[in-house]
């Protein structure tokens, strides 16, 4: 890629951005996971996206999720969890991108969650397959991964109250807006 942006409609639910952002760029934040690096995983999405990386972009919304923020910060006010930005990701990118599979990568992203918040970042994964279910009703789950590990597949509303009990104040609504 160069260093210019080609002509995309933005995600808008992200920052904007006026140069290539890349997804190396995170390292920048170190061990850091506050409000910098929240706004730069979602301004890195944004850039993704615009880019015609609409599978770099997911992975960047999710590097968001793991943030380390109660909902009460500034950076929460101007830009909400991602819950609308991942599911316009999923819902508006061309055929001809690459997506992969987002039902089986959001299964294996709960399913295999580690600390830190690993109960809240695996409700967060759990929300997002939802939104992949449902966009692509088509994409098959890891039938293997559920059948030799066990995996049961949560409904609306075990995420739901994943979402209540382990998320920041009004993020089961942020995510059933887009249901």
């Amino acid at each position: 890629m160069g260093t210019h942006l080609p002509d995309l409609s933005p995600c808008p639910f992200l920052p904007a951005v006026d140069r290539v952002f890349r997804a190396a760029e995170m390292k920048t934040m170190g061990g850091e996971r506050g409000e910098e690096f929240y706004e730069l995983a979602l301004t890195c999405a944004q850039s993704l996206w615009l880019q015609g990386l609409p599978a770099q972009s997911i992975l960047l919304l999710n590097r968001a999720f793991s943030a380390d923020l109660t909902g009460d910060e500034s950076v929460m006010q101007t830009w909400p969890l991602p819950y609308a930005a991942m599911h316009w990701v999923m819902a508006n990118r061309c055929e001809d991108q690459f997506i992969g599979n987002p039902r089986r990568h959001f299964q294996h992203l709960a399913t295999r969650m580690v600390e830190p918040r690993k109960e809240l970042r695996s409700w967060r994964a759990w929300a997002c397959w939802a939104y992949a279910c449902e966009i692509f009703p088509d994409y098959p789950a890891d039938e293997k991964q559920i059948e030799e590990e066990g995996v049961v597949e949560p409904g609306r509303k075990e995420i739901a109250a994943g979402l209540d009990r382990f998320g920041v104040k009004g993020e089961r609504q942020l995510w059933e807006d887009w249901l």
